[in-house]
């Protein structure tokens, strides 16, 4: 969940490393540092935003900052409290070596008890501090080279990690390494950058190769190699050419990157689309699935994994599966099916949604499906990412770099493929007969369109958002295929402003939820025109009887709910299968607003970051 940059070439590292710790900070943002080396080793490093840091450095002056290595980190605490002392860089027990570390080592207590027994002092709490250490004690007492000492140490650690690595008596030397965590390198010319994701890189070079798990990459005297760290054994480097454009990392004269990422999803779900998706002739091809195909067709069950956002589309392609597939579907939080025991047949399809593919917890439940012989697919944004790589095969989404802690155009994106994906095997399955299939592929491709309606309602949205900034609770509801939307739109809510807001099923309501309505309590209502229709018209009146505050997203055109509601918000009229990439918006931009209203900062939400790479 941390980000970390490096940086060894003839430019200033310091220059490279600050900018690159400012795009990661999404990653993580209670603390930052840096490590430079120019003749000696320098760390520098500060509790609070990256500007913060900035804003000490400029106190240490210029001059002392000119380097041609640096390394830097912006943390999301794990071992230890935010504060000076627990930020990384850490140097080791004689200030000749400094680290960053993205990840978990899990058997650092003991580590940290042997390294104790040998003289060595700790200034922090963090895993960090003893993994410097313990290669500081390998290399010293093993009498061995800066890599050798890493890759050694590597081989006793229990856990996860990104690392970078350098030394004052080995003053052109940078090592990294990674299990679990992911890490790019970056080739320019005479230069080499490394990052946790390609956002600072992209500036410099467009090429690069991601490192796989168990890898060690040591950069010396202007050249780069890569080896296995168990084996040795040096491995061809793949090198990749990034598909990013510089643009997209900005803000583009947006407030914040979270509404500029709302605004963007008729593009986003148009890019999913693109060369997928043929309206004129009704047809759809998704290449990366193509081989897999018939194992979904004849699957016993397809499985769902994912977390947080990513589980709530996987709730809605629960339904889409079920009523175009009519395959059993089970959606799991990864978290908690990596540690059952479940039950996973060669039969079985297992789906993992991710936005960044790095996600820990999802990593892991791949894993176990693929030992019990099911067959995994991917869904996720990040090209080369490590999901991408443990399946068997699956689709990207296409929707260009997030930044926003709280995920907005990857829900729609995510949503995109997935319904995509059912479409095609029930068209293959012969469950969703030819002209619906065809109708289904030309309402998808008016998706884009909708959704830009959805977005004007954005002012309208704002009157109604200051009306509700200082609510202290709030439910959300919805039936169908419009549950999961409640369910992400109380999310989203919780996530930017701190509101404890609950989702619900509609009709789940009488069983307890009903008890906390009274004319304090806004509840917002996802009652689009659909099969369930007339039920949640009969929930908003169960509301309404108790002075409930009901905020309603409705259908176009939709008089009675108008007639009851306290405000409705009008989307167009859609094929209820794709109805959820349409009614998220006006939540998203609600959560949004409310956010903006009560002065959070909605790009970095409070103990939050972007990509859960730990447990």
């Amino acid at each position: 969940m941390c980000g970390i940059v490096a940086y060894i070439g003839n430019r200033q590292a310091y220059s490279v490393v600050l900018k690159g710790l400012k795009r990661l900070e999404y990653r993580g943002y209670d603390s930052a540092g840096l490590a430079l080396m120019n003749g000696e080793l320098s760390v520098y490093k500060k509790q609070g935003k990256v500007s913060d840091l900035e804003n000490y450095l400029h106190e240490v002056g210029q001059a002392k900052l000119h380097a041609p290595i640096g390394i830097g980190h912006t943390r999301w605490a794990t071992h230890g409290e935010p504060n000076d002392v627990n930020a990384h860089p850490h140097y080791s027990g004689n200030k000749e070596l400094a680290i960053i570390h993205n990840g978990i080592i899990e058997n650092y207590d003991a580590l940290r008890t042997e390294l104790i027994s040998k003289g060595h002092q700790f200034e922090s709490e963090t895993d960090t501090e003893v993994l410097i250490h313990f290669i500081e004690d390998i290399k010293e007492h093993e009498d061995l080279s800066l890599e050798e000492a890493v890759r050694v140490a590597l081989t006793r650690v229990i856990g996860a990690y990104a690392i970078c690595v350098v030394s004052a008596q080995e003053p052109n030397t940078l090592i990294a390494a990674r299990k679990g965590s992911p890490l790019v390198l970056g080739l320019g010319k005479d230069e080499f950058f490394l990052a946790s994701d390609a956002t600072p890189i992209v500036e410099y070079t467009s090429d690069v190769v991601y490192l796989n798990d168990n890898e060690v990459c040591v950069i010396k005297d202007g050249k780069f190699t890569i080896k296995d760290i168990h084996t040795e054994l040096e491995t061809a480097p793949y090198i990749q050419t990034l598909d990013i454009e510089l643009e997209a990392i900005e803000k583009g004269g947006f407030e914040h990157f979270m509404l500029k990422e709302i605004y963007e999803q008729p593009k986003s779900i148009s890019d999913c689309m693109r060369g997928r998706i043929n309206a004129e002739t009704a047809t759809m091809m998704l290449g990366g699935i193509r081989e897999y195909i018939d194992n979904m067709v004849e699957a016993n069950r397809i499985i769902i994994i994912g977390c947080g956002t990513s589980w709530h589309a996987g709730l809605v392609a629960e339904y889409l599966f079920e009523d175009l597939c009519r395959i059993p579907v089970e959606v799991e939080y990864a978290s908690e099916f990596r540690y059952r025991n479940p039950v996973i047949t060669p039969g079985d399809v297992v789906i993992a949604i991710s936005q960044s593919g790095e996600t820990a917890d999802t990593l892991a439940a791949i894993e176990l499906a693929r030992v019990r012989g099911a067959i995994v697919l991917g869904v996720c944004n990040v090209v080369g990412s490590s999901i991408a790589r443990a399946s068997h095969a699956g689709s990207y989404t296409h929707a260009g770099p997030e930044i926003g802690v709280a995920s907005t155009k990857a829900f729609t994106a995510q949503l995109t493929v997935l319904t995509m994906f059912a479409m095609l095997v029930g068209h293959r399955k012969g469950t969703l007969d030819e002209n619906a299939y065809q109708q289904l592929i030309k309402e998808m491709s008016l998706i884009p369109e909708k959704v830009e309606k959805a977005l004007k309602l954005d002012a309208h949205i704002k009157y109604i958002s200051d009306l509700y900034k200082d609510a202290t609770n709030s439910i959300y509801l919805g039936r169908g295929h419009n549950f999961p939307v409640a369910l992400e739109g109380a999310l989203k809510l919780k996530e930017i402003s701190y509101i404890h807001a609950e989702g619900y099923p509609a009709a789940e309501m009488k069983h307890g939820p009903i008890a906390l309505i009274d004319e304090e309590m806004p509840v917002v209502v996802v009652a689009t025109r659909d099969s369930s229709y007339e039920k949640v018209v009969s929930n908003i009146q169960e509301v309404k009887a108790r002075k409930g505050q009901v905020i309603a997203i409705v259908t176009e055109g939709d008089g009675l709910i108008a007639s009851m509601a306290d405000h409705v918000l009008e989307i167009p009229a859609t094929n209820q299968l794709l109805t959820p990439l349409v009614s998220v918006i006006p939540l998203q931009l609600l959560s949004y607003h409310i956010a903006v209203l009560r002065g959070c900062n909605v790009d970095q939400p409070r103990n939050l970051a972007k990509s859960v790479t730990v447990e």
